[in-house]
Formats: structure tokens, sequence, C-alpha cells
């Protein structure tokens, strides 16, 4: 028995120092991530989404940008390390405080819609994970004077969902409290149908990898038709990701894509700026026949 508590202590120190680099690197990112939060090197955008049909604002994503590091030279480095560390919760609280705090400062100003959709993102573990508190959420709404039927929570589909059970437990009890919630980057990750199907979400978002250049792309088109398809069944409304010029956007609009969302439309802006269809519908169809 003692021979096999020597052998077991031995193995682990063994264990250890293969890990101890990898173990290193975390540790100095978890301390840069701390650093990050605590001085709030965070840069908050907002990018208008549109309905295609009308060519007004229906709401804003707020996008959160971390400070350019050495451990963290991307933003979609950061957010993939958050994504699997043990401070997903403390993260996500944070930039969902800060979100809504910085929206509050905006709309004071906004001239136009006062109460436009909010796309907050979050991680889907987050929610699917059974020691998440809920009202976290609802209390920072009441902080900030606003509204859960403003709000839509934004799962990416970057990250898998392994707990489905949990996952629409908490997704029936946000909508209870007046939440609506969007499937991010549909299409292209982790169990994308099944999310779909078994969480029934208000919003789709098309991923900006469809969306590329879908007028010369047949299999993206026909990708695109089937979600369409699915959409009117399920009383869903499709956003497309990442439109960035006027051929995309004829396209789209032809197609009957609801709501879009892109450089075309509107840039990531540190204050709420309305974003604009460059023509109008009429124009596009007309240009389409």
């Amino acid at each position: 028995m003692k021979n096999n508590r020597l052998s077991n202590f031995f193995n682990f120190l063994v264990y250890l120092n293969t890990k101890k680099e990898s173990l290193y690197q975390d540790y100095k990112k978890s301390i840069e991530l701390q650093e990050l939060m605590q001085r709030c090197k965070v840069k908050t955008v907002f990018q208008p989404i549109l309905s295609l049909e009308e060519g007004s604002t229906i709401g804003f994503e707020i996008l959160n940008r971390p400070q350019s590091t050495e451990l963290f030279p991307t933003t979609e480095s950061f957010y993939e390390y958050v994504g699997k560390s043990n401070d997903v919760f403390a993260v996500e609280q944070f930039l969902r405080n800060l979100s809504l705090e910085r929206f509050s400062e905006q709309i004071i100003n906004f001239k136009h819609h006062k109460e436009p959709l909010i796309f907050l993102n979050i991680q889907p573990q987050v929610l699917a994970d059974p020691a998440y508190r809920t009202g976290i959420t609802l209390e920072l709404l009441a902080k900030y004077n606003l509204s859960p039927n403003q709000i839509v929570l934004e799962l990416t589909e970057k990250e898998a969902v392994f707990n489905y059970k949990q996952f629409e437990i908490m997704i029936e009890h946000y909508r209870k409290q007046g939440f609506r919630i969007a499937v991010d980057d549909a299409g292209t990750g982790y169990n994308s149908l099944q999310t779909l199907v078994r969480i029934k979400p208000e919003f789709i978002k098309l991923d900006k990898s469809l969306i590329r250049e879908i007028n010369y792309h047949p299999e993206k088109q026909h990708l695109v038709e089937l979600l369409m398809d699915f959409a009117i069944q399920s009383n869903t409304k499709v956003i497309a990701e990442g439109i960035e010029d006027a051929s995309e956007l004829k396209f789209l609009i032809n197609l009957g894509v609801h709501m879009g969302q892109g450089f075309a439309l509107g840039k990531p802006e540190p204050e709420l700026v309305n974003g604009r269809i460059p023509i109008s519908n009429t124009i596009l169809q007309t240009q389409l026949v």
C-alpha cells in the first residue's frame, strides 16, 4: 500500500513537471484577465441591427473588446480563453454589468427610438451550469432602469452545450421574465440544428461566413434558404451578420431575410448611432430583376 502511494506521488510529480509550462501560462493568463477587469481595460461599442424591410434600426449588439495584451493579442484569443476557464462566471457578470452601464449612459442622448433591443452576448455553458445564480441580470436591469423586454440574450454556438436539459430550463426561466433569445453563428457551430430545434429562439443570427459573397455561392444560398424555411415555420426572425457590400445586401433582401447587421449598414461605434440601408428597397428590388 505504501509503495503504491509513493508510486502515485512520483507519477503526480512527473505529470506536474510535464505540464508546468502550460500551468504557468494559464496562471499568467488568469492574472492578466483579473488586471483587465480591475482596471476596466475594455472598450465597448454598439453595432446597429436593421429591419431590411423597413430600413429602420431595431436594436444594437453590444460588443466588448479588451485591450490587446501579450497573452491576449486579439479579442478572439481573450474570449476563447474565458470560455474554457474557471473565470467564465466572473467575466460574464463583469461584462454584462459593463455593457448595460455604458448602454444606459448612451441612451440618454439617443434622439431616436428610446427602447431599442439590446443584444447581449452570453456563453451557453453559463446558463447550462446548475451553479449559475439566476436573477443577476434582472438586478442589473433595475439598476440601469432597463426592461427585460428590451434584452435579447445572444448565445454563441462556438462552445458545445452538454447539459441540454438544464439549458432548456434556464432558457424558459429567462423567457418567463420577458427576455428573448438569439442563436449566434447559426450554421457553423456545435450542435447547431439541435440548439435551434430545442430552444426555439426568437432570433437566428446567420454567421458572416455564410453571408460573405452569398450571391456567388449556390451552396450558401441553399443553406440560408433552409434556415429561412425553418424560421418561417417556427415564427423566428433571421438576422444576417457581416453584410459588407451592396450586392450581398441586395441578395439577402430579395431572399426575404428579416434583419441585417454589418459594415454596409453601420459600423460598431462607442456611441449609439442609427444604421442605414445605403439604397432603398425599391431600388434594390428593381436592380435584382
